[in-house]
């Protein structure tokens, strides 16, 4: 299942800025085994979107919470399941 997690960063402090060495490697890994497939940075430099490749809204909530910054409640996360546009198939019957 695909998930598009829109996420929304909260200011950071120059104190809580200390999550980000552990939040850059950690989102990495998730892109390094296929959990993340693709992400950007919002324009606002206000948080990130991702696209997932997870079983379930719940696993991409697991995943999420479990980064630095969403655990410490600084950055949190919209999911939205997403597929194929269904409705294309009746252009091909």
């Amino acid at each position: 299942m695909k998930v598009i997690a829109v996420g929304t960063l909260k200011p950071l402090t120059l104190e809580q800025q200390q999550y980000m060495p552990s939040e850059v490697p950690d989102t990495l890994r998730l892109y390094l085994d296929g959990t993340i497939e693709q992400f950007w940075l919002r324009e606002n430099m206000g948080g990130t979107i991702f696209l997932m490749n997870v079983e379930t809204v719940e696993q991409a909530k697991a995943k999420l919470g479990a980064l630095p910054l969403t655990a410490a409640d600084l950055l949190t996360f919209e999911l939205m399941p997403v597929g194929p546009l269904s409705p294309l198939g009746m252009l091909i019957q």
